[in-house]
């Protein structure tokens, strides 16, 4: 098998600032979501604040974007953008000042993009926690950021949705939930004089601070009410493992109720996002606090080292361009101690093959029923390349995957005395 002749994605062309003639456009595309939802943006130390600047935000549905584009008006942002993003509009994001990335890689070509936007008297606008939320909680930060704040040296600005989660949860995009007047705070974290006296450590533990933020806690607080009648379909993708009887990949979900095949225990999601027993005991009324759960166990296989999700059969596509997937066929995946091994062809085959190493991913990119028919997924990249892969006729769950990356992560950082503090990795 030999996929190096098809074009790659060209990395290295430099972005460019909004095109005047599209900027009506955007944020006209922006405006009906605005006047549905209607968000509430306070601003905290914004006053006199202007390009360039680095504006950084939590990430849990696409209207984050939404409020970002009018947070930032009559300015707009160069915004950091997955390759998927891309597919089929490689032109029109390229000309709103868009930068690809290829998730949970270290790549120095966007640093100088990002560089490059910051001289040119841009606004930076970055999602650092790589991926949509899971359970409307926060995910891991990458420890650069505090250096990258630190070299880009302009003011650094946080903006922190809430309430999107409720709306369009990850685990069931198929529909929004009509949660109206959601808050976001759009703060300036740091000026550049604050950066200069901060050391990157500090810099790190303000930003895990500042992005603390729980949905599903704001939703009870406020009282928000989803009286939709499947509001519980999908939660089984991030709720895997049953806390009564501990079986894995037995979770099912029925307009809003979610059950366990295993044991037949069920629970019935109220109309503001808690959790009850249908019989016995609540064991957890939270839905982060049962994810939470579920991270534990994951990280006492990682540390008893008996954490592996054996040889899973997978189809494999590839990602090397904008222009679409390519599919690249059957193959095997081994996720354990030693990090993902992706294989893809007959054995003894000319087999193409992927490796991440456990200190080269401090966390994982997934996707549930990705574009709603692939399925569940777990997306790795090189540089050059991002394989969707997609375990098929065998028990899973890609969620537990992505908590045991990010264990395995913070392991290998204990093991090797490297400092990682809570919220990092």
């Amino acid at each position: 098998m030999n996929d190096t002749a098809i074009p790659r994605f060209d990395m290295r062309k430099r972005p460019i600032k909004c095109r005047w003639f599209l900027k009506p456009i955007a944020w006209l595309i922006t405006l009906p979501g605005l006047l549905i939802h209607r968000p509430q943006i306070t601003k905290q130390g914004m006053k006199g604040v202007k390009p360039p600047y680095l504006l950084l935000g939590n990430h849990n549905a696409f209207f984050d974007m939404n409020v970002s584009a009018a947070a930032t008006f009559p300015y707009f942002g160069n915004y950091v953008v997955a390759i998927d993003g891309f597919i089929g509009r490689e032109g029109l994001l390229r000309n709103i000042g868009c930068i690809c990335k290829r998730k949970f890689t270290n790549d120095r070509t966007l640093i100088r993009h990002i560089m490059y936007v910051i001289q040119h008297k841009g606004i930076v606008a970055i999602y650092p926690e790589a991926r949509y939320s899971l359970c409307g909680t926060t995910a891991p930060l990458p420890q650069s950021l505090g250096k990258l704040c630190k070299t880009l040296n302009v003011p650094v600005v946080t903006l922190i949705c809430h309430g999107h989660h409720i709306n369009h949860p990850f685990w069931n995009t198929r529909h929004e939930r009509g949660v109206k007047r959601t808050p976001a705070e759009m703060k300036l974290l740091f000026t550049p004089q604050q950066l200069q006296e901060s050391t990157v450590d500090e810099i790190n533990d303000a930003l895990v601070k500042a992005f603390q933020y729980d949905d599903f806690r704001w939703q009870l607080d406020n009282k928000i009410k989803v009286d939709c009648a499947d509001r519980a379909k999908g939660l089984e993708k991030v709720l895997y493992q049953c806390p009564h009887c501990h079986t894995e990949f037995a979770m099912q979900s029925e307009g809003s109720r979610l059950f366990c095949t295993a044991c037949g225990k069920g629970w019935q999601m109220t109309e503001f996002g808690q959790l009850v027993a249908e019989s016995g005991e609540t064991e957890f009324e939270h839905i982060p606090d049962w994810y939470e759960w579920q991270r534990s166990n994951v990280r006492r296989e990682v540390e008893e080292g008996s954490y592996s999700t054996g040889l899973l059969p997978v189809r494999v596509e590839s990602l090397p361009n904008a222009k679409g997937f390519q599919n690249l066929g059957e193959g095997t995946l081994l996720h354990d101690a030693n990090g993902f091994t992706v294989k893809v062809g007959a054995e003894g085959e000319d087999q193409l093959t992927m490796t991440k190493s456990v200190p080269t991913l401090y966390s994982c990119h997934i996707e549930y029923e990705y574009l709603f028919t692939h399925g569940d997924c777990v997306d790795l990249n090189t540089l050059e390349d991002t394989w969707y892969i997609y375990p098929h006729d065998c028990r899973f769950s890609v969620t537990k995957m992505a908590l045991a990356t990010e264990e395995l992560y913070l392991k290998h950082m204990r093991e090797t005395g490297k400092p990682c503090r809570p919220g990092l990795a």
